[in-house]
């Protein structure tokens, strides 16, 4: 029975790393501190695996987990990243402006408070209703409402998100 479970946990695994580090690197930043995230919350998914049942209960289940450790987790304390000895690789051409949207994006959701940071992430990255984040925030939808509207008007007073308008052409204007 525990080597099934290790199959399908490792096949999991594979399958959904990496979209678990893209929603960690927007967490929690870049880096190490992205990784270590990720690799906290297979730990703990795997833990919980006999209870999880099916693939789809298990993603639920480790976003669930990732945005728990982040925000409620006050005793870890992440660090800067410390300067390796070599470079790491260059990004293939043409990705440049993919790699400076990424990195923009995390900087200006590091500004914010990690619970208004997990209720961007997980409204607009992951696209969940504030319904459903409430459950994996474990607060009620009107704290999900005031935690985004709050999160918003810091970037847009602190001038990293512009507002937009919609006229009735559907066109858009940039204030």
């Amino acid at each position: 029975m525990r080597n099934g479970r290790d199959e399908a946990f490792t096949a999991f695994m594979s399958a959904r790393y990496p979209s678990l580090l893209r929603t960690a690197r927007l967490l929690a930043g870049g880096g190490p501190r992205a990784e270590d995230l990720v690799q906290e919350t297979l730990l703990r998914t795997y833990r919980a695996w006999h209870r999880i049942g099916r693939l789809e209960a298990a993603e639920a289940y480790a976003r669930t987990t990732m945005v728990r450790l982040l925000v409620k987790d006050r005793r870890r304390r992440w660090h800067t990243e410390m300067p390796a000895e070599q470079l790491p690789e260059v990004a293939l051409p043409g990705h440049e402006d993919q790699t400076a949207t990424g990195v923009a994006v995390r900087n200006v959701l590091q500004t914010l408070p990690p619970a208004q940071r997990a209720v961007l992430v997980l409204r607009y990255y992951h696209q969940l209703s504030e319904g459903e984040i409430a459950g994996v925030l474990g607060c009620s939808p009107g704290t999900v409402k005031s935690r985004a509207a709050r999160a918003l008007a810091a970037l847009r007073n602190g001038g990293l998100l512009t507002a937009v308008s919609y006229d009735r052409d559907r066109s858009v204007d940039r204030d």
